[in-house]
């Protein structure tokens, strides 16, 4: 009897069950994050947001360098994180169900990309702290990742967040009062380099098994259309086939 699981056209095998296994990790991730970031919040406002002041991203200051790590977790009102909250969990979710362990490198990288961007290119002494940063790599993460991966539910994914959050874009351009878009930009250029440094290597594992053919000299096997087997092998996933 075959394997339920069925293989992609790039070799990689991939079933619904291990799906709805990691977009079962990634929401709790997500759930805990969101709890971390709300109780640093209650804290915070208890202390007369002096949380947000002390390890605010503050351009130029090397003491607040490392603050870059902190600054996404906390807030300066609670609009300030109501606003972040939605769209937080949506897009980190969408980034991380495709592997946690990858969410989290991806994570620390926008992170560093949006405040290093403030950093550098911020004017004024001006305090930034927030998870827009976070939320903006995450959105163009998942717009573009499923080029990289060449994964066609990340790819429709991408089309439909990018088509549908475009909006968010606005607000990553100069002339935004009160809003970093700096730090917005930042972190969307760190999602959209992320995409590129976390793209699936599994798809190329194969080349080296043709070159050692290629090196025995054994008469290498015609290929299937790979770019339609991936397509059926989808929408049989989705239960579409």
């Amino acid at each position: 009897m075959s394997s339920p699981d069925q293989n992609r056209g790039d070799g990689v095998s991939v079933s619904p069950e291990q799906m709805i296994a990691e977009a079962r990790k990634a929401f709790f991730v997500m759930f805990a994050l969101l709890a971390v970031v709300w109780l640093v919040q209650l804290a915070n406002y208890a202390d007369h947001y002096a949380l947000s002041r002390d390890y605010a991203v503050v351009s130029g200051d090397i003491f607040t360098l490392p603050d870059i790590l902190v600054a996404p977790l906390l807030h300066w009102s609670w609009a300030h994180i109501e606003s972040n909250s939605g769209p937080l969990f949506v897009f980190g979710f969408l980034a991380a169900y495709r592997g946690v362990v990858r969410f989290l490198g991806l994570s620390v990288l926008i992170a560093v990309s949006s405040g290093a961007m403030v950093w550098l290119f911020e004017r004024g002494d001006v305090g930034t702290v927030g998870a827009s940063g976070l939320i903006f790599g995450y959105f163009g993460y998942v717009v573009v990742r499923g080029l990289f991966d060449r994964h066609l539910i990340d790819t429709l994914v991408g089309v439909v967040m990018g088509a549908s959050f475009a909006y968010l874009l606005t607000v990553a351009v100069p002339g935004t009062p009160g809003v970093s878009w700096l730090g917005h930009l930042g972190g969307l250029l760190g999602g959209l380099v992320g995409a590129w440094l976390f793209r699936d290597r599994r798809a190329r594992a194969g080349t080296g098994g043709a070159a050692s053919r290629a090196a025995t000299g054994s008469t290498p096997q015609p290929r299937s259309d790979g770019t339609r087997a991936d397509l059926f092998k989808e929408l049989d996933d989705l239960g579409l086939l």
